[in-house]
C-alpha cells in the first residue's frame, strides 16, 4: 500500500513512517505542515493518506481541510484521520460528504499497533474505521433519539458496527453467535428506521450516515 503521512510532531512522524514500512506498506511522502498535504497528495495519488487534524501554521483544522479537499479532486481517496481528542465536529464534517474509505482514529491508537493497522487497511479498502471514543460520543450525544430505544446489547452491536467490524469479529468480541448478532443488527435497523441490509460495508455506511445526521439536528 502507497501511504502519504501529514503529522506536524517529528516523533510521531517518523513513528508511523517506521510502523508502516515494518508492516510492508510504502511511505511515499511525508508533510509536516497544511499547505504541503494537497499537493503531496495530488503528486502521488497514494493508496491512503494519514493525516493529523490539526497542522501548522494555524493548528486549527488544516489536515481535515486538506482531507476535504483531496477527496474532492480525488473522489474516494482513502483518508485515516488521526486527532489528539474526540472532536464531533470534525468527525461529523469528515462523514458528512460520505463515509466510505474514511477513518478518524484517536492518536492514542496508534499506539495500538494491531488495531491502528486494521483500521488503515479497512479505510484503504473502502470502508470505515471510527474511534470507539468518538462512537461512544456520537450515540450519547443527543436525548429524545430512535438511539435510546436500543437496548444496551444493541448499542454495544451498533457501536462495532460503527468502528467497522465484521460480523464474525462483533460476534468473538461480545462472544455470542454469528446469527445472534445478526438478529441485534436486525433490530438496529427497525428500530432505526434503516434498510433491512447486513452485506458488507453497506450496513455501516446506513448507520454513520443516520449517526451523521443526529450530529448535525
Amino acid at each position: 500500500m502507497r501511504v502519504v503521512i501529514a503529522e506536524d510532531n517529528a516523533l510521531l512522524r517518523e513513528g508511523l513512517v517506521l510502523l508502516l514500512t515494518s508492516a510492508g506498506h510504502e511511505v511515499v511522502a511525508v508533510a509536516g505542515t497544511g499547505p504541503e498535504i494537497l499537493p503531496a497528495l495530488l503528486e502521488h495519488r497514494p493508496d491512503a493518506a494519514v493525516l493529523d487534524v490539526r497542522m501548522p501554521p494555524d493548528f486549527r483544522d488544516e489536515g481535515l481541510r486538506a482531507a476535504l479537499a483531496a477527496r474532492k479532486e480525488m473522489p474516494g481517496l482513502p483518508v485515516l484521520v488521526l486527532s489528539q481528542y474526540v472532536e464531533e465536529s470534525y468527525a461529523a464534517e469528515l462523514l458528512g460528504g460520505g463515509a466510505s474509505g474514511l477513518g478518524y482514529l484517536l492518536k492514542d491508537r496508534v499506539g495500538r499497533v494491531d488495531e491502528f493497522l486494521d483500521a488503515l487497511e479497512r479505510v484503504a479498502a473502502g470502508g470505515t474505521a471510527l474511534d470507539p471514543e468518538v462512537v461512544t460520543e456520537l450515540l450519547t450525544r443527543r436525548r429524545d433519539s430512535p438511539l435510546d430505544s436500543l437496548t444496551p446489547r444493541e448499542r454495544e452491536v451498533l457501536s462495532l458496527m460503527a468502528e467497522g467490524h465484521e460480523n464474525a469479529t462483533i460476534a468473538n468480541s461480545l462472544v455470542v453467535t454469528e446469527r445472534a448478532v445478526h438478529k441485534h443488527i436486525g433490530n438496529v435497523f427497525l428500530k432505526l428506521g434503516l434498510p433491512q441490509s447486513d452485506s458488507g460495508h453497506r450496513r455501516v455506511l446506513a448507520v454513520l450516515a443516520y449517526l451523521n445526521s443526529t450530529q448535525r439536528a
